[in-house]
């Protein structure tokens, strides 16, 4: 059978002595100085830390590391072929600019034997107005 709820009337007054609440409100004077508290911790123990990195900066600059006489002379030789490149990008462009010179200019290719390269440019308009060579046909 269904139950019957009678509406709420605001003026009833209930009481219930088993529910209780909260009776004052949170400390915010002990808050704050906890965080207060907390911010200056913080910063302490980062001026502190900034000190000591400090004082290992300052020790490492002081205490120069010795020459040893084998590492001196060591300075001078340099490692057996092929070496690392330390700049591939220049290397690269120098290389493509040595290749264009190339291409694009006169010079002997052997002097002696009378070669020459001719720039590519030249050399193309040659082939077209002289064709290519073409094999003979054997005749049987």
């Amino acid at each position: 059978m269904p139950e019957h709820h009678l509406p709420h009337t605001p003026h009833q007054d209930t009481k219930n002595p088993e529910v209780h609440h909260e009776t004052s409100d949170v400390n915010i004077r002990g808050v704050l100085a906890f965080a207060a508290g907390l911010a200056f911790a913080v910063a302490f123990v980062s001026f502190l830390v900034y000190g000591l990195f400090g004082y290992f900066s300052a020790r490492e600059t002081r205490a120069a590391s010795p020459q040893y006489p084998l590492a001196a002379a060591e300075d001078t030789r340099v490692p057996p072929e092929p070496r690392l490149q330390t700049n591939p990008r220049q290397d690269l462009e120098q290389f493509r600019r040595n290749e264009d010179q190339i291409l694009t200019t006169y010079g002997w290719v052997d002097k002696n034997g009378g070669v020459v390269r001719i720039p590519i440019d030249e050399a193309m308009k040659r082939i077209l107005e002289r064709g290519l060579p073409a094999r003979q046909e054997m005749k049987r």
